[in-house]
């Protein structure tokens, strides 16, 4: 009797270890469902959606559509229309490469304190998707979306809400300027630039912005303009102060008066093809404080500590700029303020004494301590060729020579020096006929040259030592 008792006693107890066993083999079984999927757990119009918040380890940031996108924090912050249907791009066909069902332990997967949680509504669905670990094994983050399963994204949804809200705001844009009109300066700089492709007033051929001044048109360089409205075009204002601009605050920025304002009328190409006319309007100011200090105060520039803003490191500025009215106002770097500061007549004209086509040059008459050497040229196989009392010459060191007289500083100043060369150009040009340049001794290392009867500039010596070289190259042989 007792054998048959112990025999039960060892069923029961088998049988219950076989039930319990099994039931951890099914639990297992149980946690470890997971299959590989190419399945799309998410399609959503980007139409469809009206709101979209998230919140990232610094921020939380939610929208809503109205008209436009709309931010919940302050409506009158300007929401990039583009960089939200960036976002909602993510979830237009949402892939997943595996799904693990109904996990028991959400926090190995790093979902129980997610790093970012997206939701998501179309008005009569919302969705809140939670971004979990990263797997280093499969390269790929987990995520749940409230179905009760663990999915491994195929792109990983932090890379695009790692954001803060100033990656959200609708900067102003900068145009390409198609075919600029007009380039007109107010402020530091007062004038105006107007395009004309069919004057001839310039000695070069492709000049084409010219600006008038007592009734005379001016060329500017071409060169130099375009690199002008290049540093515009490349400006990429990003760094923004405010984006609901008061006055205080303009004023703060030295922006309610800036030191410069630079009109750019242009026309620009529609889809169609059409031509539309439209205008570009950038405003730029330094710290006020700053350009009071750099410009020093009065009564204070006998102290010697007055100081131009050449002279101030580029890094050193603190400076602002403003595109039409804007409520943006944005920080700009010293680099960019010392470069757009510098569109006055002066920086955008030609620095070459003699900035025409050397190709145009028919004749020379050079006078040269107290002699005058005349060169002629004749056209020969589509190329001037030279000529020295009736020998052919090599001008090209002549010309080279010719090359390096720039201005370094233009200047209306009478010269008072010896005169060290003069120059007579003959041109096959209707409306420039010659050009009459003289070279005057200013200190000992520039020289002032005037052309055509009025002080040019200050040139360096040593360029203009190198054409008393090259002229006597010429007629030594």
């Amino acid at each position: 009797m007792k054998r048959s008792k112990r025999l039960l006693l060892l069923l029961a107890a088998l049988a219950v270890v076989s039930l319990g066993t099994l039931g951890l083999l099914h639990t297992e079984e149980k946690k470890e469902q997971i299959k590989v999927s190419g399945e799309i757990i998410l399609e959503l119009d980007s139409d469809s959606v009206q709101s979209l918040s998230w919140k990232n380890e610094t921020e939380a940031l939610a929208f809503h559509r109205e008209e436009g996108w709309v931010y919940d924090g302050d409506a009158a912050f300007p929401v990039s229309e583009e960089r939200m249907e960036e976002l909602l791009e993510l979830f237009r066909q949402f892939g997943v490469s595996f799904i693990i069902e109904s996990p028991e332990d959400l926090g190995q997967y790093g979902l129980d304190d997610p790093v970012c949680t997206i939701s998501i509504g179309t008005g009569e669905q919302s969705w809140e998707m939670k971004l979990g670990d990263y797997s280093a094994m499969d390269s790929e983050r987990y995520i749940s979306i409230g179905d009760g399963n663990v999915y491994l994204a195929k792109v990983d949804p932090l890379d695009s809400f790692d954001i803060t809200l100033k990656d959200m705001i609708d900067h102003d844009k900068i145009p390409a300027f198609d075919k600029v009109e007009r380039l007109a300066f107010s402020g530091g700089e007062s004038y105006t630039a107007g395009y004309d492709g069919e004057s001839t007033a310039s000695l070069c051929a492709e000049d084409v912005y010219f600006t008038r001044r007592e009734g005379e048109a001016l060329p500017l360089d071409t060169s130099r303009v375009n690199g002008y409205l290049r540093a515009i075009r490349n400006l990429n204002p990003t760094d923004y102060v405010t984006y609901n601009a008061t006055q205080e605050e303009l004023e703060a920025c030295g922006l309610d008066v800036p030191e410069l304002t630079v009109t750019i009328d242009y026309t620009r190409e529609e889809e169609d093809g059409s031509q539309v006319a439209d205008t570009f309007r950038l405003a730029i100011s330094r710290d006020p404080k700053e350009l009071a200090a750099a410009k020093g105060t009065p009564g204070q520039e006998e102290d010697g500590k007055r100081e131009e803003d050449s002279e101030e490191a580029a890094e050193n500025i603190t400076a602002y700029a403003r595109i039409g009215d804007s409520p943006i106002l944005y920080r700009i770097s010293g680099e960019s303020y010392t470069r757009l500061m510098a569109a006055g007549y002066d920086e955008l004209r030609h620095l070459e004494v003699f900035p025409g086509d050397f190709a145009d040059v028919t004749g020379l008459d050079i006078s040269l301590d107290g002699s005058v050497y005349s060169i002629t040229s004749e056209r020969k196989e589509e190329e001037h060729r030279y000529y020295y009392q009736g020998d052919e010459v090599d001008v090209s060191d002549f010309q080279n020579a010719m090359s390096k007289l720039e201005a370094e500083e233009f200047t209306e100043e009478a010269p008072a020096g010896k005169e060290e060369i003069g120059l007579t150009l003959y041109l096959n040009k209707e409306q420039h006929p010659q050009v009459l340049i003289e070279l005057y001794r200013y200190d000992g290392s520039q020289c002032l040259a005037v052309v055509d009867g009025e002080p040019l500039a200050l040139v360096d010596r040593a360029a203009v030592v190198e054409l008393v070289e090259a002229v006597y190259g010429i007629v030594l042989g």
